[in-house]
């Protein structure tokens, strides 16, 4: 009777499936999502990640959520044939999905049998198992962890596809796309500058996957894009509603023994005057490459505390830092320059692999950023007040560089003025002097407390990412009670 069904609907809270790509870059934002969507709406969650990218660090992350999320690990699948074929990791991410949806399909078919599973989301590699939420008869929603300019380039991508002669990056034009920055090709997805690959091809099939979706929900604020935006959020004909409901960035664990030493080292540092130099949890550097970066620091006399990882040549795996980049096998100080440690000892602070970064951009002793711009960093940042120098190494972070520097006015780009893109000691010490003491850092420092102040006031009861938020749980929650 409907009144019995209306009584279990209301004993029930709403159960939501949510699919992260491997790494750690991917899962935390999709468990952050969910915590949220527990502590805020009062829904339990399953966060699912692929075979491929468990880890101890991954399982001790997903283990500290609250008990109402809960995890499930969907069985292996064969991907060998791509390793032995040298795949990009976007093929592999794609074709993982891809292979994995039976498998996802049974464990949402087993969350729906008692009627509380209300929607299935996956992020952006995921849009291949948005079928398998079909077939469990429940409403599938895209997360996608970057920003609206990285969707709008996706979303236009079969057009862009179908029209561009050549590469992009040998486009005389910038690319422009509605209410973005225009953007240089060679600024461009770093998968896309290769039309005749496989991962160019990939990227093309999610961007036309993407409008099968019920919705997209962003991890960006308008404040940070107000013109794209003001854009997105219109209908739009053939396209899914588009939700700005960042920024959904990770939790400080107070818990946290500072293993690395680094909040001890900043505890007796002055205010606003350290750079954080990472290039998040699975970003390295060339050796030469790692080697002008410690003069410029060391040249600069400015304090520092780094992160430092193997290089990329160093013999390591390359794909290991991608998948858990809390762990490394090696000990990568041992590839800084001779007596480097030892000179830079009273203003610096070198840390293997990895640091607590929320807790330390949360520092006041923190004053700059030097990061690869991953939009998961640029987020934890901009909440934290912190001005950032952009050194972008893969995937969308040269269009992030570039919206940093030109469009948002929070970000300092080093000249590039090596071969193969090297960036020299002498621009590194210019660009972090001038991030750490002049004008330029001044005004940069005011429009990214603009920014923090309009994320946090986002997140309120009262803001716009929270109402954007609560107005998708309002439709999910009707399921329950149709």
């Amino acid at each position: 009777m409907a009144g019995e069904s209306d009584d279990r609907g209301a004993a029930r809270a709403p159960h939501v499936a949510l699919l992260s790509s491997p790494g750690m870059g991917h899962v935390v934002p999709v468990a952050e999502l969910a915590r949220r969507l527990h502590a805020e709406h009062g829904f339990t969650a399953t966060v699912v990640t692929y075979a491929s990218s468990d880890s101890a660090a991954q399982r001790a992350f997903l283990a500290s959520l609250p008990p109402a999320v809960g995890s499930a690990l969907l069985p292996a699948v064969p991907l060998d044939d791509l390793v032995a074929a040298g795949a990009a990791i976007e093929t592999l991410l794609s074709v993982e999905a891809q292979r994995s949806v039976p498998a996802l399909a049974a464990l949402l078919a087993g969350l729906a049998k008692d009627g509380s599973l209300v929607a299935f989301v996956a992020d952006l590699f995921g849009a291949d198992t948005l079928r398998a939420a079909r077939d469990a008869g429940v409403p599938a929603y895209l997360f996608f962890p970057s920003n609206l300019l990285m969707l709008s380039l996706m979303l236009h991508l079969p057009r862009l596809d179908g029209e561009l002669e050549g590469e992009f990056r040998d486009q005389p034009e910038p690319v422009r796309l509605p209410g973005c920055v225009a953007v240089p090709g060679a600024d461009i997805l770093q998968p896309l500058q290769d039309r005749t690959s496989g991962a160019y091809r990939w990227m093309v099939h999610h961007g036309e996957r993407y409008r099968d979706a019920d919705g997209i929900l962003v991890n960006t604020f308008d404040a940070i894009e107000p013109n794209a935006a003001a854009i997105l959020r219109q209908p739009e004909p053939g396209r899914p509603p588009v939700y700005p409901i960042g920024p959904v960035i990770r939790q400080p664990d107070d818990g946290d023994d500072d293993a690395t030493g680094c909040i001890r080292w900043l505890d007796t540092q002055p205010d606003k005057s350290v750079l954080f130099v990472s290039f998040g949890s699975g970003g390295a550097l060339p050796a030469a490459q790692m080697d002008e970066l410690a003069r410029g620091l060391e040249l600069s006399g400015q304090r520092f505390l780094w992160v430092v990882r193997s290089p990329t040549d160093s013999g390591a795996d390359p794909g290991a830092n991608y998948y858990d980049g809390s762990k490394s096998k090696d000990y990568p100080l041992k590839f800084l320059p001779s007596g480097f440690l030892e000179r830079t000892k009273e203003v610096g602070l070198v840390v293997p692999s990895w640091a607590p970064q929320v807790r330390v951009l949360g520092h006041r002793a923190t004053g700059a950023m030097l990061t690869h711009c991953g939009w998961n960093s640029v987020l934890e940042s901009v909440m934290h007040g912190v001005p950032m120098i952009a050194w972008p190494l893969y995937a969308e972070q040269r269009e992030n560089a570039v919206m940093l520097h030109e469009e948002t006015k929070v970000a300092l780009r080093p000249k590039v003025r090596g071969a193969d893109g090297m960036i020299l000691d002498e621009d590194i010490t210019k660009v972090v002097n001038d991030m750490m003491n002049s004008e330029e850092r001044d005004v940069m420092c005011t429009k990214v407390t603009e920014l923090q102040k309009a994320a946090r006031s986002g997140l309120a009861a009262s803001g716009m990412s929270h109402k954007t938020l609560t107005e998708v749980v309002r439709k999910w929650k009707e399921r329950m009670f149709a």
